[in-house]
């Protein structure tokens, strides 16, 4: 039998035209608004679990609505939810960027651009440029409703290619440096890598902490560092997409929505940094690498095999 992705928005009460999912290619995707509020809650602690850890979030609330007869969220419903990793990742880290920030701005201040934690502040404001740079070049293609990069099989290839790098980095990066070793170009070079992560199925923090193995460091060290580069990232994301819905005219409901899904993941994700960090202390990447190739193989012959349907 095909899976039919979108049952659950005909099982719905219709909204009114100007609130309704999609009105044209150019719309913002307004769909989560059709999710009851369980839902909602599911796809939150869907949200905490995988944004943080390196399998994507947004294949994963792209693909278990779909799988569920659920109506798809939205790309707009998926950026708006990383405020959730902020508020995770600040109560989580508090101690640490509340220093890096103290000591960073003092040595501005005095023009102590050697200071470490200057130099690594630096390093996450350049590194956020790539991603922004990519994300408003590709802002019209990834929020219209019939956006092409969130079909089945670009998420089932990015899967796998994103599995086939980070098995690359486990079996060649030496795993060796600390995050007191961290240099600018790390910085910059792991931005980067975090911009292909607007590519559904890559997964920011699987692309940054890839690139981090690559660069040498501990498998730690490499996830510490991608939550607090990606920071700036998702908390701009977040914002932004908060401010289109608003300009979308979000109903009051689908704020309330937007709240509940929030309140999950931020508790989810906080407990995923704990055990990811806490499990890379021990233990390798290999479990993400085979789930991350499983799932991209099994969307792609689920596509390919006409059991799923692709948009």
């Amino acid at each position: 039998m095909r899976a039919d992705f979108n049952s659950a928005a005909r099982m719905t009460p219709a909204l009114p035209a100007a609130l309704a999912a999609c009105t044209d290619s150019h719309s913002i995707d307004l769909g989560f608004q059709q999710l009851s509020a369980i839902q909602v809650a599911i796809l939150g602690v869907v949200q905490g679990i995988t944004e943080l850890l390196p399998i994507s979030s947004t294949a994963h609330l792209r693909v278990i609505p779909g799988l569920l007869g659920w109506q798809d969220p939205g790309s707009a419903f998926s950026a708006a939810m990383q405020l959730a990793s902020f508020l995770a990742v600040v109560s989580y880290f508090f101690a640490d960027i509340k220093s890096l920030l103290i000591d960073g701005l003092r040595a501005a201040h005095h023009r102590d651009f050697k200071d470490e934690s200057w130099r690594l502040l630096l390093g996450i404001g350049l590194g956020t440029i790539p991603i922004v740079i990519a994300g408003l070049l590709l802002r019209p293609v990834l929020n219209r409703c019939d956006s092409p990069l969130r079909g089945l099989i670009v998420i089932g290839v990015s899967s796998v290619a994103m599995a086939l790098l980070l098995a690359l980095s486990e079996k060649l990066a030496s795993h060796s440096r600390r995050f007191a070793e961290l240099r600018l170009s790390d910085c910059i070079w792991v931005g980067i890598a975090q911009a292909l992560a607007l590519i559904p199925g890559v997964s920011r923090s699987g692309a940054t902490l890839t690139a981090g193995l690559f660069l040498g460091m501990e498998r730690e060290t490499a996830a510490r560092f991608s939550f607090l580069l990606g920071l700036p990232a998702i908390t701009l994301a977040g914002l932004f997409e908060m401010h289109q819905l608003f300009k979308a005219g979000l109903t009051p409901h689908g704020w309330a929505l937007l709240a509940i899904g929030l309140v999950t993941a931020s508790i989810t994700a906080f407990a995923t940094i704990y055990g990811l960090l806490h499990f890379l202390q021990k233990r390798t990447t290999w479990p993400f690498v085979i789930y991350r190739f499983l799932m991209g193989i099994g969307l792609i012959a689920g596509v390919m095999g006409g059991v799923l349907a692709n948009s």
